[in-house]
């Protein structure tokens, strides 16, 4: 697929080979249980930018492979989707995820890095060109958090508007890279992490859902006084909060934005359709209000779980930047996070 570059969104992060095992509850610690395997493609990069490219963006895609398998089937699957690779190589094998997904499409995932640990701030310079060149920069924490914030950085010095997905929640997170970002995309737990580390306030994760609207925005206030945030919040939708004097269209400073109905077989990507849907929509449609650009990505992440997988799980458009709901949005399980 083609799009034109004017319209074109950078996603700097991770691909890995997933190993997934259905089963019908997830294994607890010292417990052997019995499922359904099968492989396909992942990481939250990857994942990402195929969001971006089947929901209709331009899409360039930066990262680290290993020279094995499963690099060769990154830059196979890359083609078929028509996104631009853009590979440093590595002497570390390709990353891997190993993936548990119970009966009600839950999971739990342990990460091997790989190539990934890898990837240079040096080969981010290299790609200046099609970063400045670009609408939005989108990117997470599954590579070395000094090459993001090269790329964020280079970003932000051209002008082009930077979407940080702080996952997963242990990972590496400065306050400087937190302040290069203009919208910030954490789950609840990621939220809770990050202020833990990043400020005097403290939440436990699920209390985010249920806590009161004021009090979620003075605490992503407190951890993004210049940028928006965006909690997703699973069945809860998700809540949205803007600096005061810039709302992107939106009436409101803060608001919640609630679920889909989904048919869910499988939640593992339902964070990756969403930052990427996100990005896709701020890149093709600016006019939009913010609260549209939320609505749509919600919307993409709920379809997404109705497919197993993640990379794969990817809804295509069939015209970019319009997805039809087979139902309003209510409050259900087929939402990101």
């Amino acid at each position: 697929m083609t799009h034109a570059t004017a319209h074109r969104v950078v996603i700097v992060g991770s691909f890995n080979v997933d190993h997934v095992w259905h089963c019908d509850s997830l294994p607890r610690a010292g417990e052997t249980r019995t499922g359904q395997y099968r492989t396909g493609p992942g990481g939250k990069g990857f994942n990402q930018a195929t969001a971006c490219a089947r929901s209709g963006a331009a899409t360039v895609f930066v990262c680290a492979l290993g020279d094995d398998e499963g690099g060769a089937l990154a830059r196979a699957l890359a083609t078929a989707d028509g996104i631009d690779l853009r590979a440093e190589t590595s002497e570390e094998p390709t990353g891997t995820a190993g993936i548990h997904v119970d009966a009600q499409g839950r999971n739990s995932i342990v990460i091997g890095p790989g190539a990934n640990a890898t990837l240079s701030g040096g080969f981010i310079a290299r790609q200046a060109q099609a970063v400045t060149g670009a609408r939005i920069m989108l990117a997470q924490l599954e590579s070395p958090a000094d090459s993001v914030l090269e790329a964020m950085r280079l970003a932000r010095a051209s002008g082009v508007r930077t979407i940080l997905n702080p996952a997963p929640a242990n990972a590496e997170s400065t306050r400087e890279l937190l302040a290069v970002a203009d919208v910030l995309t954490p789950n609840e737990t990621e939220f809770a992490a990050l202020l833990a580390r990043h400020s005097s306030e403290r939440i436990d994760p699920d209390d985010v859902a249920g806590a009161d609207d004021e009090r979620l925005h003075h605490l992503c206030r407190t951890l993004l006084p210049r940028g928006t945030v965006v909690i997703t919040l699973g069945a809860a939708g998700a809540f949205v909060s803007h600096r005061e004097d810039k709302c992107r269209g939106d009436e409101a400073a803060h608001y919640r934005v609630p679920a889909y109905e989904a048919a869910v077989v499988d939640t593992t990507g339902a964070g990756d359709a969403f930052n990427g849907a996100l990005a896709t929509s701020l890149a093709l449609s600016a006019e939009r209000t913010f609260a549209d650009h939320v609505r749509f990505a919600t919307l993409y992440a709920a379809r997404s779980t109705e497919h197993e997988g993640a990379a794969e799980s990817m809804p295509v458009l069939a015209t970019p930047g319009v997805v039809a709901p087979s139902a309003p949005p209510t409050p259900s399980a087929g939402a990101p996070r």
